[in-house]
């Protein structure tokens, strides 16, 4: 990496503290009710971890309603169809507005600090995520007070879900809400991946990274690659509920199984997304009160990886009693028992390094070996129902009810309050009562277990889960009536934590720097100032602030990269993705209301479909594009060009329009995203046609291939002319980019056009079989790609005309043609699902 050059002895003494007050100028955000415009993302992490623990209290709220009514047998507090829409909603609002997005907020807060890095490198698109993240959320808590909830149970099987047996609103907020608050999780892995690769600190190479960052890397690409099937599912049967497209109704060629598969493809890697940050927690808290740096990083790391490798390979786990063929059931029950292997080597790495140092018993190491504790029940737990015999036996039980809430209170409610406690100092600058947070751990440890451990037996003896009430006599009163009690004991402990939070923030004893004398970088300063760093420093180890004494002191003289805003600028470091070369200097975009406009334009679509108003639904969409193209639109680059000097010695590009510019990785990460999407789709196809291919009793009409091979040629052309504009651009010739722009964009018109005059050669209606369906959603679904490439290109032909692009600028360009060639994949891929089965028979 590029060294930076010794400390000066010439810097006059004013010239710090000028370059400090111009950095806080610059990166500040506005006060009063303006403050919804900050981007910065220690108030975007802030609003995700408040928000997120507004909706875990309200989760518990119902979670408490839900043990009185099954505190005695034959209880009439509730009605059926009120307990099932409460117990619906507080499965759903734990695994979707608790559990990923406050462990995302907490990542977004605290990972630009622990990277050495001033900021996220979009920081509209984190505030974008957030605004997705609360409207989403408040269009699906609106349906409680309306008694509109959804009432299918939190994973909302078909046929339950469908029109006939629910034919109200309720399952449509489901759908709806959860895919709009999707696009939050899907936004937030973009912008952390980016963060990680492209972000870090001069020197932080990929095996100097704090173990958070790892988890948090894998986690991010798991959501890429897990959340797609879940939208996928919900969009197909928002589909079905709305047009009659028949996914998931066997009496026109569908299948239920279909969404228990599309969901579970997602649910089972959930619970390991939700478990991997809660993991990288403790790896900060355990070496931290250790006083010991982590016991087998790089084993940890791979344990890790391996754990997010092996949770896509378990969705079947929750399917054991659907009917899979024998050999099947085998495999999965295998890959379920092999993922203890890098779940233990976390715990065994924690103990470790426990044993290796000289534990101090603070509040955060409590929670922490709380979590030791308790995870490793729900492993165990985890291990017998991965058994099929045993999993048959207490399927739909509370057996399964207690091993997956000592897997995620355990896994993450307990790792989450360690981390609260651990750096309360760094979000308040004041210290935590301990006696306060003593008092709520172990009140929170009794309450859980007195709660939990009682349903493995209810399970055992046969007590089903999701049932509103149960008869005298089955020896099932105590088990419930010490739930009941052990649920009310752990919110008491909550109330205690809350009260420490708010007592700390009024009248906590002033932290100071590094009061837990932590070993990384985001305890440099505290408070931390609103850039995070003075200046962007050097690292040479994993535990800098252990390891490199003078580094504080340094980073306050402005000895390192970018220590002045040059002229009120938002800077920080773009560098490599393995070994942190100084690549770049990015400028980042000040406060804004844009991205509130746009998430109000998205949720104005999704409150409209809700509403069965299509017209005003379209609106929305056309909105919503409306919205991104002005986010989007090519401003002067004047300003922002050229080179900029980042610390004595060290001269480097800047990062607006450069064609190797973040914005590339981040649109590589889309693309995969997207891809996840489209391949969840080719799998229904797929299995509606492996179950169904003529279960009307007739063979389907073939569709016609020679429009669709018109349709693909004019999205080849288009491929092929952007190529060469972009090879002659990268020749430094501008002319091909400003005509090849425009000529593509008229063959993507074209195919469009023409797929849409011709799209009778599909065959059937939509409404009529479930291939049909999924014929039909496979072409709207490259129509879209293809309108956005039209879009894309059309923002690059901006920029063309205008001459911002030369030999090494062009990013737009570059997106563009990227984006071309993936979109007339697309189309490839689909010319061969759509015309390749029908040959086969």
């Amino acid at each position: 990496m590029t060294d930076i050059a010794s400390p000066r002895t010439d810097i006059p003494q004013d010239e710090p503290a000028r370059q400090r007050d111009e950095l806080d100028a610059a990166w500040r955000s506005p006060a009063g009710w303006r403050a919804i415009s900050a981007v910065n993302q220690t108030y975007v992490g802030r609003r995700f971890v408040i928000t997120g623990f507004i909706y875990f209290l309200i989760a518990g709220i119902l979670g408490l309603v839900i043990r009185v009514q099954l505190a005695v047998p034959e209880n009439d507090l509730l009605t059926p169809e009120a307990y099932n829409q409460i117990f619906t909603m507080h499965g759903t609002m734990m695994m979707f507005l608790f559990a990923v997005p406050i462990l995302e907020g907490v990542a977004v807060y605290l990972l630009p600090p622990m990277l050495g890095a001033r900021d996220l490198p979009f920081p509209r698109l984190s505030a974008f995520g957030y605004w997705c993240y609360l409207l989403g959320g408040l269009l699906l808590l609106s349906s409680l007070p309306l008694g509109l909830a959804p009432d299918s149970g939190w994973f909302i099987y078909p046929p339950l879900s469908s029109t006939l047996f629910s034919p109200g609103m309720n399952v449509d907020f489901w759908l709806l809400g959860i895919t709009f608050m999707e696009i939050s999780a899907i936004t937030a892995s973009i912008e952390l991946i980016v963060a990680i690769l492209k972000t870090r600190a001069p020197g932080m190479s990929i095996d100097r990274m704090p173990l958070f960052a790892w988890y948090i890397l894998i986690t991010a690409f798991m959501i890429v690659f897990g959340f797609p099937p879940l939208i996928m599912g919900s969009i197909l049967l928002e589909l079905e509920r709305a047009f009659g497209l028949p996914f998931f109704d066997a009496a026109k060629g569908g299948h239920p199984l279909l969404w228990q598969h599309l969901f579970w493809l997602f649910g089972h890697p959930e619970v390991y997304i939700i478990f991997l940050p809660a993991a990288g927690i403790m790896s900060m808290v355990v070496p931290t009160f250790a006083r010991h740096p982590i016991v087998g990083y790089r084993w940890l790391v791979l344990a890790a990886v391996g754990m997010g490798f092996l949770s896509f390979g378990l969705w079947v786990h929750h399917m054991f009693a659907t009917g899979i063929p024998q050999l099947s059931l085998a495999f999965f029950s295998a890959a379920s028992t092999l993922v203890a292997i890098p779940s233990g080597i976390q715990v065994f790495g924690w103990i470790a390094t426990l044993w290796h140092g000289r534990p101090r018993f603070d509040t955060p190491l409590l929670f922490a070996i709380g979590t030791i504790v308790t995870f490793v029940i729900g492993g165990f737990t985890g291990v017998m129902v991965a058994i099929v015999p045993f999993d048959l036996q207490v399927h739909d039980t509370h057996f399964v009810v207690a091993h997956f809430h000592y897997v995620l209170i355990g896994g993450a409610v307990f790792p989450l309050f360690a981390g609260i406690h651990y750096w309360m100092p760094l979000a308040l600058g004041r210290m935590p009562s301990e006696r306060l947070g003593r008092c709520s751990f172990w009140t929170m440890f009794a309450g859980f277990h007195l709660t939990f451990f009682p349903l493995h037996w209810l399970g055992l003896i046969g007590m089903s889960r999701r049932v509103y009430t149960y008869l005298p006599g089955l020896n099932l009163e105590l088990g419930n009536l010490i739930a009941t009690g052990g649920a009310f004991l752990f919110a008491l402990g909550v109330l205690l934590a809350m009260v420490n939070i708010l007592w700390t923030a009024r009248s906590g004893t002033p932290s100071g720097d590094n009061p837990w004398n932590a070993g990384t970088l985001e305890w440099l300063k505290v408070p931390t100032p609103a850039c995070n760093f003075r200046s962007i420093p050097v690292i040479s180890s994993r535990d800098p602030m252990w390891d490199q004494p003078k580094l504080s002191k340094a980073v306050e003289l402005g000895v390192g990269f970018l220590p002045d805003s040059l002229g009120g600028r938002r800077l920080m470091m773009g560098t490599s993705a393995t070994d942190a070369r100084p690549e770049q200097v990015l400028e980042l975009p000040g406060p804004t209301y844009m991205p509130l406009v746009a998430a109000l334009c998205v949720g104005v679509f999704f409150v409209s479909f809700l509403l069965k108003l299509y017209a005003m639904a379209a609106l929305g969409g056309l909105l919503s594009v409306a919205a991104f193209l002005v986010w989007m639109w090519p401003t002067s680059p004047e300003g922002r060009r050229g080179d900029i000097v980042a610390s004595p010695g060290t001269v480097l590009p800047t990062a607006h329009g450069h064609h190797a510019a973040p914005g590339s990785t981040a649109l590589n990460v889309t693309l995969a995203a997207d891809a996840a999407l489209y391949g969840s789709l080719a799998f229904s196809l797929f299995f509606l046609w492996s179950y169904t291919p003529d279960r009307m009793g007739t063979p389907l009409p073939s569709p016609s291939a020679w429009p669709a091979v018109l349709d693909l040629c004019l999205m080849l052309a288009g491929s092929a002319v952007l190529a060469w504009a972009e090879r002659r651009m990268r020749a430094g010739a501008a002319v091909p980019a400003m005509l090849g722009l425009p000529v593509a964009m008229g063959l993507a018109t074209a195919a469009l056009a023409h797929g849409l005059l011709s799209s009778g050669h599909l065959g059937l209606p939509a409404q009529e079989h479930a291939l049909a369906a999924v014929l039909w959603t496979l072409f709207g679904y490259q129509a879209i790609h293809a309108g956005a490439a039209v879009l894309i290109a059309g923002l690059a032909a901006v920029a063309a005309w205008r001459g911002h692009f030369t030999r090494g600028r062009h990013l737009a360009l570059r997106i563009a043609v990227r984006f071309w060639h993936y979109t007339a994949a697309l189309w490839a891929v689909g010319f061969v699902l759509v015309h390749i089965p029908p040959l086969l028979g």
